[in-house]
């Protein structure tokens, strides 16, 4: 996603035209060179005279085929900056890609007074790496990562209310950040369109980051491909796609992280496709995550948590996470297991509030479910021989020898904590306060094992799940 209303205060290159009475009413060209290797653009531009009504438009041009150059866009005077990739560009930009050769800002000069000159500067940054981060500090952040718009089939009650309709997309990022969210996923069906839509309003919503995603919906199963940007073949069990693995190899080789969404809701009319049920079986080693929680089904027959156990048992390492799945982030009518924004919240530790640090959080595992997506309760896990390590982390312990693990939880007073072993809980104990840290010890036996916890709020419903620990 272009996202480069951050960058680093030091531009790439600095243009500069003086601009006298003589231009009035023609344009004019500004030629620097695009090098190799750069994903996404950034001008910022501003000059002078302003005060005596000197006006200068502009607009951008690329090299192309056509007489060696290519329109990408024109802002008028209603800008100070765009940005522009491959996949997005602020509106009044056209995405493509960033080829190297020469650019070329295009200006027109509607207006300047006789005697007048004017200064204009252009600064011109370029992406080679990572945009910048909405929070450049390590903790704990908030998002729901699924959820659909009117570029598939979200849907909501028009203004109105006479009559349903496509959901505008921004009405759900309202809603997410109001919820105090501080990432959401787009992941409508088997499309990337709304990624463009996605670029305008990441400026506007500075404290939400804008993820954009797909999700794969196919006749064996549904999975959502987070921070994929580029269409992918969704045509399992054809001849272009033979079966998942294709698919999955696919979204692996485009940057994608994979997370198998409700792998255990049943296939049929009234959800076609959506039990996980690929055949050949699918290479599970591609895929990176589990939609353990699917709205508010973490209780019912149908939630994904004996699935992921099942996968663990096998010994892949998936990480659960959860998504509201939201469809009508209108209505007030929802009821189980349909989930609204935000219900419930994964919850990731990350280095960084950025799209890749998201990732590689939801990497490392060191993941909870808040499954009713309140907005401060916290749930950690540690492990400590000869060293300490997090959820989603890996400890070498000889037989005979102890394990401590220590668990820290809040805002769940009343509550009860349950160790998790191999997919069975092996104890329970009480949360007597606000802010509760809680130790035990595991004896190795020399096997393989994954331990984590869950917790349980004051009514004995399962408020926290957590990702586990690897030993051996």
């Amino acid at each position: 996603m272009c996202c480069l209303h951050a960058a680093a205060p030091t531009p790439d290159l600095i243009l500069r035209d003086t601009i006298t009475d003589k231009a009035y009413r023609t344009y004019r060209l500004l030629p620097f060179d695009v090098p190799d290797g750069i994903q996404a653009l950034e001008i910022r531009f501003d000059y002078t005279g302003r005060d005596a009504r000197t006006t200068i438009d502009v607009g951008l041009l690329g090299p192309g085929e056509k007489f060696d150059i290519e329109f990408r866009g024109w802002s008028g005077g209603n800008k100070r900056s765009f940005t522009l990739s491959a996949s997005d560009a602020t509106p009044s930009y056209l995405a493509g890609p960033v080829t190297p050769g020469k650019w070329q800002p295009l200006l027109g000069v509607p207006n300047i007074r006789n005697g007048q000159t004017t200064e204009f500067t252009a600064e011109v940054y370029f992406q080679r790496n990572n945009p910048a981060p909405l929070k450049a500090e390590a903790g704990w952040y908030r998002g729901d990562l699924h959820m659909h718009s009117a570029h598939s089939d979200g849907n909501c009650a028009s203004k109105s209310g006479d009559k349903r309709v496509p959901c505008p997309l921004f009405l759900t990022l309202d809603a997410a950040a109001n919820h105090g969210l501080d990432f959401v996923a787009f992941t409508d069906h088997n499309t990337i369109s709304h990624i463009k839509e996605l670029t305008a309003p990441q400026p506007y919503f500075d404290k939400l980051l804008l993820i954009p995603g797909m999700e794969m919906t196919t006749f064996q199963g549904h999975a959502n491909a987070f921070n994929l940007r580029e269409p992918v073949d969704i045509r399992v069990s054809s001849k272009e796609v033979p079966d998942w693995n294709t698919l999955l190899t696919e979204a692996k080789n485009k940057g994608a992280l994979v997370s198998i969404n409700h792998p255990r809701v049943p296939t049929g009319e009234a959800c076609m496709g959506c039990g996980w049920s690929p055949n050949p079986p699918a290479d599970l080693s591609l895929v990176q995550a589990v939609e353990v929680v699917n709205g508010n089904d973490i209780e019912s027959p149908i939630t994904g948590i004996p699935f992921w156990h099942e996968q663990l048992q096998k010994g892949y390492r998936l990480t659960a996470i959860g998504g509201s799945d939201t469809h009508d982030v209108t209505s007030k009518n929802v009821s189980p297991p349909q989930g609204r924004i935000g219900v419930p919240t994964t919850v990731v530790y990350a280095k960084e509030l950025s799209i890749d640090a998201i990732m590689e959080g939801i990497r490392a595992c060191n993941v909870f479910i808040d499954a009713a997506g309140s907005r401060d309760r916290k749930l950690e896990l540690s492990a400590t021989y000869k060293q300490t390590v997090a959820m989603g982390g890996q400890l070498s312990v000889p037989a005979k020898q102890s394990v401590t693990f220590t668990a820290r939880i809040e805002q769940m007073t009343g509550g009860t904590v349950e160790i998790i072993r191999a997919g069975n809980i092996t104890r329970r104990t009480g949360i007597p306060a606000a802010k509760h840290t809680w130790s035990f010890e595991e004896t190795s036996d020399g096997q393989r094992h994954w331990i984590r916890i869950d917790v349980r709020d004051a009514d004995g419903k399962l408020a926290l799940l957590g990702n586990p620990i690897y030993v051996n």
